[in-house]
């Protein structure tokens, strides 16, 4: 059995209630909530792969509105004790899914204006999103292969909220045919 997780309803919009060969989860947003509701889940259950479906805003402007696998996540909003941005006082300041793709940078914000975009894309991330690192932990925590897919719903400045919420139910909709085809399901 695999885990299928999204941090929001509405990023599950176009996926059936019962997707066969996997458990459903949505976690809530942020780094808390989805390292809380992942291991929970994780606890409870054991599970062959973990897959995160969800939105991204992208800060990379070569990459376009599609649908992207995830290589690694980095945060994006913690500086260690020498004030070095990007770096935890304890946590890895990069998980590696061990996949091609996209690095993606994770804060307990959305990110939508030009400042903060300066501020992350030096990180070497393409695309920022509020859970994508904490699953990742999680993951590599209880030993469970993950894969992260985002998509594209805007990007990350001018007003990005009023984008996300035009685009979320598109994003599902491309999210769920990348699982048809990848999962046959």
């Amino acid at each position: 059995m695999k885990l299928l997780v999204a941090a929001l309803e509405a990023e599950l919009v176009a996926f059936p209630e019962d997707l066969p060969g996997f458990d459903r989860l949505v976690t809530g947003p942020g780094k808390l909530q989805a390292t809380y509701a992942l291991t929970r889940a994780l606890d409870a259950a054991s599970y062959e792969e973990i897959v995160v479906v969800g939105t991204a805003g992208a800060i990379d402007t070569l990459l376009s509105a599609d649908v992207y696998e995830i290589d690694a996540a980095i945060q994006h909003d913690v500086t260690d004790i020498d004030g070095i941005v990007g770096q935890h006082v304890s946590l890895p300041p990069r998980v590696e899914l061990g996949r091609e793709g996209v690095t993606i940078a994770t804060g307990d914000h959305f990110v939508d204006d030009v400042e903060a975009v300066a501020v992350i894309r030096p990180l070497g991330a393409g695309l920022v999103d509020m859970e994508a690192y904490a699953y990742a932990w999680v993951a590599e925590q209880f030993g469970v292969p993950i894969r992260v897919i985002k998509a594209v719903s805007d990007r990350a400045q001018d007003d990005a909220i009023t984008d996300w919420r035009a685009t979320v139910t598109a994003c599902s909709a491309q999210l769920r045919e990348f699982i048809r085809d990848e999962y046959g399901v």
